[in-house]
């Protein structure tokens, strides 16, 4: 039987450039079997090797010079699996954070386990939808907790199929779905992330400098609204906090994030292909819906002990006045709290936490966020009874 060693010493029907070519002799006289071998051209593959590493690293130091020229600074990008990381913390007990971007902004993590006796858990995320994670939370027959749930009308009441919950659900699902070497990336990823500016998923990738091109709408192609560019740094913890940057109301960061909200806010037109009359009911529908959902994800967790607050944290200017036509407190606060018979805190109606002012007219500065913090306190320990 023939062996695989001798198969692969026979003649092979390859183009002679990649091989020896046969000696003279080789070709008149027959010899052994050729051993084909493909040749290593000469060259000074060290300097090679020095030259690319020397670009390599020139590159990346100028990208990274350049991103910190712009204003980016090293912090933690914001995904499923650092979210993950921490909705594995919790404890049946645990004091949780559930909700949009103003539960993460503006509630200091210090100052609540100071006054609460308990480290919070951080699950609120940028633009998203309270309901997954509420959802979530109950059918975790453990968990007995206190949950503290920040309320923006337009992301607590989104549709399934909107970004705000989609999103948010995509978090929750990954908490159940993350793979061992999804988590050891993320621990990976965390000296990198905190010492590299330019690893920014959400603002420094091809696809977002596409997304900035000023493309107009046209008839039948609306632009989806832009998303604020970064403006808050985040640690371990999920603890976001405003930069400097973007403290000062009148400064361009902060401008320019007033009125990326407005668009981001506003509801798209009406559907042609729907008559108005159809379109508003499905809307309601899934409204009451919403409530329905809720007060029945609050009335098990109260089933076994747990507690909930909804708080309406400040919010300025041209947004708050946005807000506050098209989700009056009327039609969306006060039915939430009837429905759920939940105690809420809406800042407006204490004078001790409505003097305070959102730069971009969305979240505290890191500053505020503390001091709001100590005067949210009291209100807290009331409405939950501690």
């Amino acid at each position: 039987m023939r062996s695989s060693i001798s198969s692969f010493r026979e003649r092979l029907q390859l183009p002679r450039l990649f091989f020896r070519r046969p000696s003279r002799e080789e070709q008149l006289h027959g010899g052994p079997p050729l051993e084909f071998e493909r040749p290593i051209p000469l060259a000074p593959w060290r300097g090679i090797a020095v030259v690319i590493t020397i670009i390599v690293i020139g590159t990346t130091t100028a990208w990274e010079l350049y991103c910190r020229s712009i204003g980016y600074r090293p912090t933690l990008n914001d995904n499923g699996d650092l979210w993950t990381l921490r909705r594995r913390s919790v404890q049946p007990e645990s004091i949780v954070i559930v909700g949009d971007s103003r539960g993460w902004f503006d509630l200091d993590l210090d100052e609540l386990q100071r006054s609460l006796g308990k480290r919070p858990v951080q699950l609120a995320m940028g633009g998203g939808c309270a309901y997954p994670t509420l959802d979530d939370l109950t059918k975790d027959e453990t968990f007995h907790g206190t949950i503290i749930c920040s309320v923006v009308p337009a992301l607590f009441f989104a549709p399934t199929s909107s970004p705000p919950f989609v999103d948010t659900e995509k978090m929750v699902q990954r908490s159940h779905s993350q793979t061992p070497a999804q988590r050891a990336g993320q621990y990976l990823a965390f000296p990198l992330e905190e010492h590299v500016a330019f690893l920014k998923q959400e603002d420094l990738t091809l696809s977002d400098y596409v997304q900035r091109l000023p493309i107009p709408n046209r008839p039948g192609a609306l632009v989806p609204s832009k998303h604020p560019p970064y403006f808050q740094t985040l640690d371990r913890e999920r603890r976001a906090r405003m930069i400097e940057a973007c403290a000062d109301p009148n400064g361009d960061l902060a401008r320019r994030i007033q009125q990326i909200w407005l668009p981001l806010f506003t509801p798209p037109p009406l559907p042609t292909y729907i008559p108005r009359d159809i379109f508003f009911a499905k809307t309601n529908e899934g409204i009451q819906k919403r409530f329905s959902d809720v007060a029945a994800a609050v009335e098990k967790i109260r089933s076994r002990g747990g507690k909930i607050v909804f708080v309406r944290f400040p919010h300025s200017g041209g947004l708050k006045e946005l807000e506050d036509r098209i989700t009056p407190r009327e039609k969306t606060w006060d039915p939430l709290l009837k429905v759920t018979g939940v105690p809420g805190i809406y800042y407006s109606d204490f004078p001790e936490l409505s003097g305070f002012s959102c730069p971009e007219w969305s979240h505290l500065t890191a500053g505020d966020s503390v001091e709001f913090t100590k005067r949210l306190v009291p209100h807290l320990r009331n409405a939950l009874g501690m």
